[in-house]
């Protein structure tokens, strides 16, 4: 069998306050690469302090892709998401760089890297009437029902997510079969590279959880309520009924900032629900990530130079 001819990537991947960032933008100047973001959040424009997007200082030091495409109060699926990536990558490679894929965002990485399941298209009147549903019964009715007749995905879905228990439940009225069944379907349209998966991720749980609470503590003296106020001044967001069911507001961070500007709570219960809503992403990120068995693990700050040589046997250098 002869080499595989692929082009190479890297994916630099981690929980969140793991210093991907960083390593991404080193490792696209030191191999003439450009970064494309894997951030669900980042998508959003307006989306900058709390979703600790690259600032223009970090942008002048690489490209960046795949940032500040939807206005917030709009959505962006994984599916899309991979269609945007592989034209990004297919462009950087053709360019004769390195595409680096950078972010914390499980779904938009097995999207781009494994390709998608079939899965059937939107149907509006069953969204629809699945909306007017919960507008009498709550979400967590909803995700009651959808545990009982998907408990794989009830486990895996929040009850406070109801853009993926309203896709669940659409999936399986309009077909009969739980989205779970769809989704073990083999993947089509995977991304045509060779890619090195780097996960991130600092070995003692201590150190993450004291970056996570000093970066949420730099957001705040930043800035981080006033960028939350500046995005419910906007009149299209005003104009929404239920503000906290956009992906955007779901945000880890700006569901806690819109509930205090709410009026839920003091400034010191926001700064904890922040935190610890940060640390319980961390903790699903970590879990997603133990299930990518060719990825390899690196702490941040202890293994720079075993990082360093994976990617220069990678990249034959």
């Amino acid at each position: 069998m002869g080499a595989d001819q692929r082009p190479l990537a890297i994916a630099v991947m981690g929980p969140t306050a793991s210093g991907k960032t960083a390593t991404a933008i080193a490792l696209a100047r030191q191999l003439g690469g450009e970064i494309v973001s894997v951030d669900s959040a980042l998508v959003y424009r307006g989306l900058d302090i709390g979703s600790a997007k690259p600032d223009a200082a970090e942008r002048a030091q690489a490209p960046h892709h795949l940032l500040d495409l939807r206005d917030p109060w709009q959505t962006y699926s994984a599916a899309e998401f991979a269609a945007d990536a592989a034209r990004a990558v297919a462009d950087i490679v053709a360019r004769g760089r390195m595409p680096i894929l950078a972010g914390g965002t499980g779904l938009y990485f097995r999207a781009l890297l494994q390709g998608l399941s079939p899965m059937p298209p939107a149907d509006p009147a069953i969204r629809a009437a699945i909306s007017a549903e919960a507008a009498v019964l709550g979400w967590p009715a909803l995700h009651a029902q959808l545990a009982a007749i998907d408990p794989a995905a009830g486990a895996r879905i929040h009850a406070t997510d109801p853009q993926r228990i309203q896709r669940a439940l659409e999936v399986y009225r309009l077909t009969g079969r739980a989205i779970t069944d769809w989704q073990k379907a083999p993947g089509v349209d995977r991304l045509p590279v060779r890619c090195l998966k780097l996960v991130l991720a600092p070995r003692e749980r201590s150190v993450l959880h004291q970056r996570i609470e000093t970066r949420f503590d730099r957001m705040l003296e930043q800035g981080f309520l006033d960028e939350v106020r500046a995005l419910r001044a906007l009149p299209a967001m005003a104009a929404v009924a239920a503000p906290l069911d956009l992906p955007a507001v779901r945000a880890v961070g700006y569901r806690q900032a819109w509930e205090f500007l709410d009026g839920q709570g003091s400034a010191a219960e926001l700064r904890d629900r922040g935190i610890y809503a940060t640390r319980q992403l961390a903790k699903r990120q970590l879990t997603w990530l133990r299930g990518e068995l060719d990825a390899r693990w690196f702490d941040p700050h202890m293994d720079q130079a075993s990082l360093a040589d994976a990617v220069s046997a990678f990249v034959g250098r």
